[in-house]
């Protein structure tokens, strides 16, 4: 019987097994930032212990990081002591951190792939939900808290339940104006935002073969969403052309070796699962969220569900989105005024989201009262967009340009919703207070479809505004 990707990778890196039934596991790569890590060095010195493999930890400054200033100190006091505390952190046991100063800071999971520290075959941890982006290369890659950044740190270990998987096919070409997002949303919508508890998925189908690297990322980015630890894509020509003379991948005259090394980790064909489910990507339309979760997410040309139309489970949480988000059952969503366009984040802040958008942007103009800001999800995304014209392109239509972070995504940083404002976001939580505001409200949908929300001012079809078809 063949083996899953998943199993050959956890195999790979299974140091024994606990008496508890757990496993413990090496940790290839450890990426850190600044908002769970100070209290996981302050453990260690509080232990009187030390990194144990620093040249295995990257760190990087994301989340509290100021988008629209840049210089330091900080006016957010807050900010200014965790940079200084992460740099701190670094230098004193020998972590390679990309600072502001580096022209190579950013998101963790955006740093990370295109600096080639994310490579297939290996296990990555970071403190951070989203760290299931990474297996788009092929790699288990996913998020852990303080405590256990705390035992990477010192160990380059940590005990983890082997969980089930499921293989998530999804075959056919996506129509004009469906993206990655729209799969993602949809698989979650199907599923469940609970649907993934135990399980890895791994996502697979004629579909997924022909995405680019980065649209595998966002898909793989939202797995935590639908409550799976862990989402992969099988490693492939893809993966390898997009890793090639990055500065962390093997030298050129390694490479093929490493590829050779890489591909061997694929999941059999005749591998076993736990679970298989299937969808057709002709059947997925643009994607919104009307609620207060992921899974609670319509086609645009569709109305809000009533609460006859959901399971009983759902009824209640369904209940308080229509209260929290101001919308009512069996009324579109296409037409909501919108206060906000937020385009960026780990999910949608790569250079291939920001081209797509700008491609149909030009000669369109922001609507008057919308506030639309693009975050590059770093410092690398901002100089080659900048360089390719993109970010005149935002300006010339209304955007503002802003500096490499996690921005809106979370709010914590300057950039927040006020009161009860609508945000068209690319981001991939829509949860109570997500945006800094704990009545501002988040609808979550594709880069172009955030473009053509800025552009009407309300939820918008993006194919009818850019005239896709």
């Amino acid at each position: 019987m063949g083996k899953t990707l998943f199993d050959k990778v956890w195999e790979a890196h299974t140091v024994r097994e606990l008496p508890n039934g757990m496993t413990q596991l090496l940790i290839g790569t450890h990426l850190i930032h600044e908002v769970t890590s100070p209290q996981a060095f302050g453990m260690l010195r509080d232990l009187n212990l030390k990194v144990l493999y620093p040249q295995r930890t990257f760190a990087t400054v994301d989340h509290i990081v100021p988008t629209d200033e840049r210089e330091e100190p900080f006016s957010d006091q807050l900010a200014d002591a965790m940079i200084k505390e992460l740099r701190k952190n670094c230098a004193d046991s020998g972590i390679k951190f990309f600072d502001i100063a580096s022209g190579k800071q950013g998101i963790v999971h955006i740093v990370g792939p295109e600096q080639g520290i994310t490579q297939p075959g290996t296990t990555i941890a970071c403190g951070d939900s989203h760290t299931s982006t990474h297996g788009a290369f092929g790699a288990i890659a996913f998020g852990i808290g303080t405590s256990q950044v705390r035992d990477v740190l010192a160990t380059q270990t940590m005990a983890l339940r082997k969980p089930k998987v499921r293989r998530i096919e999804v075959d056919g070409k996506l129509a004009p104006g469906v993206y990655a997002k729209d799969v993602i949303l949809h698989i979650i919508r199907k599923l469940g935002v609970n649907g993934g508890l135990g399980y890895a998925y791994e996502y697979a189908g004629s579909t997924f073969d022909n995405f680019t690297q980065e649209e595998r990322m966002t898909v793989c980015n939202m797995s935590i969403e639908g409550g799976a630890r862990v989402g992969y894509v099988n490693p492939d020509q893809t993966t390898f052309d997009y890793l090639r003379g990055r500065p962390y991948a093997p030298a050129q005259s390694e490479y093929d070796t490493a590829v050779a090394r890489w591909k061997s980790f694929a999941s059999d064909p005749d591998a076993k699962y736990d679970d298989l489910v299937k969808y057709d990507a002709s059947d997925i339309a643009p994607t919104v969220t009307w609620g207060i979760n992921p899974g609670q997410a319509i086609f645009i040309d569709e109305n809000i569900p009533a609460p006859g139309e959901l399971q009983e489970k759902d009824r209640s949480t369904a209940e308080e989105a229509y209260a929290h988000m101001k919308l009512q059952p069996g009324k579109p969503i296409k037409g909501t005024k919108i206060d906000v366009a937020f385009l960026g984040s780990c999910t949608n802040g790569r250079l291939s989201d920001l081209q797509e958008v700008a491609k149909y942007l030009q000669g369109k103009k922001v609507r008057s009262g919308i506030k639309a800001i693009v975050v590059p999800g770093s410092q690398g995304v901002a100089a080659l967009a900048e360089s390719m014209g993109l970010a005149e392109v935002f300006r010339d239509a209304g955007f503002e340009w802003r500096g490499a972070g996690c921005s809106m995504c979370l709010a914590m940083n300057p950039d927040k919703l006020i009161g009860d404002q609508l945000c068209a976001s690319s981001s991939n939580r829509n949860f109570k207070g997500r945006q800094g505001s704990p009545t501002g409200r988040t609808v979550l949908m594709s880069p172009l479809m955030v473009a053509a929300a800025a552009v009407t001012g309300e939820i918008s079809d993006a194919r009818e505004i850019f005239g896709l078809s």
